[in-house]
């Protein structure tokens, strides 16, 4: 008498009730698939240990800007420069223009804190390449 497998039809090795063996495989393999003709596709070995990509990371440690020129190290053109500053006016120069004109200086004298380095925001720029590098800001 013939087996059925769960599906009705008779076993794939009905001549020989074993499997056949192939050597390599971690489990028993049924035939190959596709119909007469199909070729499986043939895939390169794989290495047994691929190869590890290492990339390499610098870290730059966070540089304090301060109102003077600092040496550091352009991350654009990667030279040790002095940094260039340009002043800008930030929030402080703001305030005094402002505490000015309420005590009366109303004409043009409120916009002395405009002309006054002192009082404004220092920018930080890469004397080389023109990158900016940071900023300090009085308030």
């Amino acid at each position: 008498m013939e087996s059925k497998n769960a599906y009705g039809a008779p076993p794939a090795y009905a001549d020989s009730m074993q499997p056949p063996t192939y050597q390599g495989a971690a489990y028993p393999v049924g035939p190959p698939m596709g119909g007469p003709g199909m070729q499986v596709p043939q895939y390169p070995p794989q290495p047994a240990n691929p190869p590890v990509v290492v990339q390499t990371v610098y870290v730059q440690p966070t540089q304090q800007f301060s109102f003077q020129p600092i040496q550091t190290t352009c991350p654009s053109c990667n030279q040790v420069v002095i940094t260039r500053v340009h002043h800008s006016p930030g929030a402080l120069t703001w305030i005094s223009c402002g505490g000015l004109f309420l005590i009366g200086c109303v004409f043009g004298c409120c916009l002395i804190p405009f002309c006054v380095d002192g009082l404004q925001d220092v920018e930080h720029v890469c004397p080389n390449c023109g990158v900016h590098l940071g900023s300090c800001k009085r308030l």
